[in-house]
């Protein structure tokens, strides 16, 4: 292939710009044509990219966010939108696409290669829901994130004996909040993989803590549970302990990349285009067992994982 577009997709994530990177300086020391394509799919429907060069990318691996942007789009999953994107494809010779996002991305970038462009899909999203994937771009970041400001929200909780009710992103898939429940050493964590009982799981966990001397507390909460509001007046009612419930929100997403997300973002990238130059399309890249891997794009989205049982029953029993 002589020439290859890279677009991010869906919501950002920490280390896409260093994915970003990697691509196009392993693009361009190869005598690839390498376009940056903003907005991700409508930007590749409405021509809206650039030629990038090795100083395109230039103090960017530690950025947060994203330079191409992103966004998500309706359009592009019609005939319409599609047959539009394959026309700037042919315009401006792009020969292969890297696609950066979750597993919506993943499908557009399917639908893409099933038209003739052959796309190489890398998992970037804070969730870490990608089946065929140990850790996603983004989620060590989320999850320091996450841990530094409940740290931050229980040196309050301490200082006036209250409980933090902490909301935490990641849609349907629970790693997130429960590997940083764990860290942070929450008392209960909710999360939607796991059934739970309010009363059993939060309400007596802290009964039980109270009568061993324990006066403050952080329950941690998949945003897919939510309620985190009405969570707290209960367990002010019920157990007398002050509580307040708080929303991190988007703070989860932004921030700067660990180095653990620059040097995974670093490696798929490179894989990447390393693909695309064989003339190979069609796949996923993928880490696991700390090894970079590439799956058929049809394959790794049947592809699911499940959230370690004993993991969360360590954690409900050194939490205690």
């Amino acid at each position: 292939m002589k020439t290859i577009g890279v677009l991010t997709s869906g919501g950002d994530a920490p280390g896409m710009n260093a994915a970003i990177r990697a691509v196009v300086r392993t693009g361009c020391e190869n005598g690839m044509k390498v376009f940056g394509i903003n907005r991700g799919y409508n930007g590749l429907m409405e021509n809206d990219m650039y030629e990038m060069n090795l100083r395109s990318v230039s103090d960017i691996i530690n950025r947060g966010g994203t330079i191409l942007y992103s966004a998500r789009s309706e359009r592009f999953k019609t005939e319409e939108g599609m047959q539009a994107a394959i026309r700037v494809c042919r315009e401006r010779g792009i020969d292969g696409l890297v696609v950066i996002g979750g597993d919506g991305s993943f499908r557009g970038a399917r639908d893409l290669s099933l038209h003739g462009v052959p796309c190489v899909a890398i998992p970037g999203t804070i969730d870490n829901d990608i089946g065929c994937c140990d850790k996603t771009i983004g989620y060590d970041t989320a999850m320091n994130t996450v841990v530094e400001m409940v740290d931050r929200i229980r040196d309050t909780t301490e200082s006036h004996d209250r409980c933090a009710v902490v909301e935490v992103m990641g849609r349907g898939a629970g790693y997130l909040v429960l590997n940083a429940g764990i860290a942070c050493g929450a008392t209960s964590i909710l999360l939607p993989e796991i059934p739970f009982d309010f009363e059993r799981d939060v309400i007596e966990r802290m009964k039980r803590t109270q009568r061993s001397n324990k006066v403050h507390f952080v329950v941690m909460v998949s945003e897919a549970i939510g309620g985190v509001a009405e969570m707290a007046k209960r367990i002010q009612k019920e157990t007398g302990v002050e509580s307040r419930a708080t929303v991190l929100g988007h703070v989860q997403r932004g921030g700067r990349p660990t180095a653990a997300d620059r040097i995974l973002a670093s490696n798929m990238g490179f894989h990447a285009v390393q693909l695309l130059m064989q003339g190979i399309g069609n796949r996923v890249v993928a880490v696991q067992q700390e090894k970079i891997l590439d799956f058929d794009i049809y394959e790794a989205l049947k592809m699911t994982k499940t959230i370690d049982l004993g993991l969360y029953d360590m954690a409900m029993q050194i939490s205690i």
